[in-house]
């Protein structure tokens, strides 16, 4: 699986370079996510612009994201969705569950916020 990953404070963005999500992949793809989880980080945002294809083990993984993320109370964001990728996780209803936004910007932006929010709901108590 080709992957590249880049840590920061608040975040890890894993930008997938690969052309599908299957099988083949999915196993590597969880692995890395419950590493990058069990280093600490709870938010993650999984970039999936070079993806075009995806099928139920490859939305298997993006399940696996975003219940570790969950369970730290973090975030798992999905970004730069193609129409193929988009019409299955919406045809899975899964779109209901996953945070989707368009840009990889838009998605730090997002994890931003809700670190904001936490702290505040911190302070309120």
């Amino acid at each position: 699986m080709k992957f590249t990953v880049d840590k920061h404070e608040k975040y890890v963005l894993i930008k997938l370079n690969e052309s599908k999500l299957n099988s083949l992949i999915t196993p590597q793809l969880k692995s890395e996510l419950i590493l990058i989880n069990t280093e600490g980080q709870r938010n993650i945002i999984l970039d999936l612009c070079q993806v075009k294809f995806a099928d139920s083990s490859g939305l298997s993984s993006l399940l696996v994201g975003h219940r570790l993320c969950k369970n730290a109370e973090g975030s798992f964001i999905l970004t730069c969705l193609n129409d193929a990728v988009a019409r299955l996780i919406s045809i899975s209803q899964l779109d209901n569950v996953l945070t989707i936004v368009p840009t990889v910007e838009e998605a730090i932006d997002h994890v931003f916020m809700e670190e904001i929010e936490k702290e505040l709901k911190k302070e309120a108590k």
